[in-house]
């Protein structure tokens, strides 16, 4: 049993350490991709910050629209939290939510009453689904539309200075008192702006375009984004953030939760996309496109099949050489092993007249073999049926071997 289970042994079954030299180096090698794209992206991240953060040089930043603010007096805060924006409001800040889709029910339910009676000026950017019910009550989103030079249309004296704008995206319809719209397409306004107490007001922007770096200087963009965020002395830049605490609150399975789940369905027009730094996306594209390459390198190389004139004869030197550096470079020792020994018995069994059959079965090679030899306590068992060779030096030896058994088996 001992002597069949070592013959049966196949190439594939590798050692551990085999394996890992066989892989090491393309581990290496993703190692080594993963780590440079990690470090690529945070450093990319770590500059820009995101989208409508106002520290961001980033071309979807708005760091060039701060810096113009500050130079005319406005002071710029970026807060994250619901409760800082809530407290800092008044009638002299205007407060800018960059992501008024990202607010569970509970927090545009609590925004909106701090804002209400504020008497200052609240900018909300592309409010979208239910949570414009609850952050413009009055106000129904109806499509979306492309961003593009668009004529103001409107009575609104920011709009009229500035001329031109690039708008669009969100469009709003509403019917209610004192409201202007201005950007309109088919009379649906991508600027709308709502009264409210005293002299408070609300603006709703269909798209963040023109608060973006790389849109800045197009048409009347700088000037219509300076005189709707700088018309108060104070600017409170608000960006919502997915650990604020004031997102746990009313998620206890009322309606809040219920409101909640069904605005991040009905209004979640940002996606899961936009709250990724842009950074990180650069840097997942790159190792995607890293590994498509790695694939290809070591994948097949397809192409059309190549007819070769072989010799008619073929040297058997030049076929055993052939098939020993086949199983050199699979590390199959084993298989070359049990070739070797195979090819040993049925050639002592053919000396000894013993059938093909008998040189298989070590009960009756290795009596006919000792009583040939004739040497006193010879066992040749561990050279015909034993393991494979740990190492190619063992290999090499075992080789010689088996030549010097055959020989004395012919010349006895």
């Amino acid at each position: 049993m001992t002597a069949t289970a070592a013959v049966s042994t196949t190439s594939e079954s590798r050692t551990p350490q085999q394996v890992w030299q066989r892989v090491r180096g393309v581990l290496l090698a993703v190692l080594i991709l993963v780590v440079a794209g990690v470090a690529f992206a945070a450093v990319r991240s770590g500059d820009q910050h995101g989208r409508l953060d106002p520290r961001s040089a980033d071309p979807y930043g708005s760091r060039a629209l701060a810096e113009l603010l500050k130079e005319r007096g406005v002071s710029v805060d970026v807060v994250t939290t619901l409760d800082e924006a809530a407290d800092a409001t008044g009638p002299d800040t205007t407060l800018l939510v960059t992501g008024p889709n990202t607010l569970t029910a509970h927090q545009q339910r609590r925004f909106h009453d701090a804002t209400a009676g504020s008497g200052g000026r609240t900018v909300l950017v592309s409010p979208g689904g239910s949570s414009v019910d609850r952050l413009a009550p009055g106000v129904h989103p109806e499509k979306r539309g492309p961003v593009t030079a668009r004529a103001p249309r409107c009575e609104l004296s920011a709009a009229r200075s500035a001329g031109v704008a690039d708008m669009g995206g969100i469009h709003y319809a509403t019917d209610a008192p004192g409201a202007t719209a201005c950007y309109p397409d088919d009379e649906l306004a991508s600027l709308l702006v709502l009264p409210g107490r005293g002299a408070g007001d609300t603006v709703l922007l269909g798209s963040p375009g023109i608060l973006h770096n790389d849109r800045l200087d197009q048409q009347g963009n700088a000037s219509l984004a300076l005189q709707l965020l700088g018309s108060r002395p104070h600017l409170l830049w608000y960006l919502p953030s997915l650990d604020d605490p004031s997102a746990a609150e009313g998620r206890n399975g009322g309606a809040d939760s219920r409101d909640s789940a069904a605005g991040d369905e009905a209004g979640g027009e940002n996606g899961l996309i936009s709250l990724i730094p842009p950074g990180w996306l650069w840097g997942i594209l790159q190792l995607a496109l890293a590994a498509a390459l790695a694939a290809i390198w070591r994948g097949r190389r397809f192409g059309p099949l190549v007819t070769e004139q072989l010799p008619v004869a073929i040297r058997a030197s030049e076929s055993t050489e052939g098939r020993a550096r086949l199983y050199r470079s699979a590390d199959a020792r084993d298989r070359a092993a049990a070739a070797l020994r195979a090819d040993t018995r049925h050639l002592i069994a053919t000396l000894l007249g013993m059938s093909a059959q008998d040189a298989d079965s070590p009960a009756v090679l290795l009596p006919a073999v000792a009583a040939r030899l004739g040497t006193p306590g010879s066992d040749p068992y561990a050279l015909l049926f034993g393991p494979a060779p740990a190492d190619d030096a063992a290999l090499v030896l075992l080789t010689d071997q088996l030549d010097a058994l055959e020989r004395e088996v012919r010349t006895s």
